[in-house]
């Protein structure tokens, strides 16, 4: 059974007349954070020329002990999806992100600005997903400390992505996901002709403004 839910996202730069934007950013938070301090982190992106819109997983959840009575400053975070009823979780989010970019497309200016999406940690798989069974048509993915979810079509071989560029981001530090787990995922996606580029830095699982800032710039320049 399908019904209507509210979701909500939360936007970094403006759209409208005399808008300068050039690129549409959508950025999927990791397991258990919220979409507002997750936007927060995304600010260095947002230099007028870019819309960033950074949505909320569906699900939320509270974060401290499941035995304690829950209050008011009880931390809560979002999920994108587990694996229970996983199929119908996959559809409605690649659906809801795809509605989210379609309403800024009709918003905008200028018509066929570039579509960047980035994921983080769990939005890795949500972002990646998103790439290869959405509508939209995405120009550059960009999975920062994260793995390919394994139930991505096999028979698709280098058009898995619908020819967007891949980028993958690891931090030397990153205790979850290490850089030699993202390069043997460049190895078998290489198998199957697909290849990618992997950037490193020094922190941990989190994002860095200094990377965010190179990355923004690359795809500014058509990298």
């Amino acid at each position: 059974m399908r019904v209507h839910r509210t979701a909500r996202f939360f936007q970094l730069g403006g759209v409208g007349g005399g808008s300068d934007t050039r690129e549409i950013w959508l950025a999927c938070h990791g397991y258990g954070q919220l979409a507002a301090p997750f936007a927060r982190a995304l600010d260095p992106l947002n230099d007028g020329t870019r819309v960033v819109v950074a949505p909320e997983g569906l699900s939320r959840f509270y974060l401290d002990d499941p035995t304690k009575r829950h209050g008011p400053d009880s931390p809560v975070g979002a999920s994108w999806m587990t694996r229970e009823d996983r199929d119908h979780e996959i559809t409605d989010y690649v659906e809801y992100l795809d509605t989210i970019v379609g309403q800024i497309q009709r918003e905008l200016a200028t018509p066929g600005v570039r579509v960047v999406a980035l994921g983080f940690s769990q939005g890795v798989a949500t972002a990646s997903r998103w790439a290869v069974f959405g509508r939209t048509k995405i120009d550059r993915l960009i999975l920062w400390a994260g793995t390919l979810p394994k139930d991505l079509p096999e028979d698709r071989g280098e058009q898995l992505f619908r020819d967007a560029s891949l980028t993958f981001v690891a931090g030397r530090a990153d205790r979850l996901v290490s850089v030699d787990a993202i390069k043997s995922e460049q190895h078998e996606l290489e198998q199957r002709g697909i290849r990618s580029a992997l950037l490193t830095h020094k922190g941990a699982h989190a994002l860095s403004s200094e990377v965010l800032r190179e990355l923004a710039a690359e795809t500014s320049s058509g990298a």
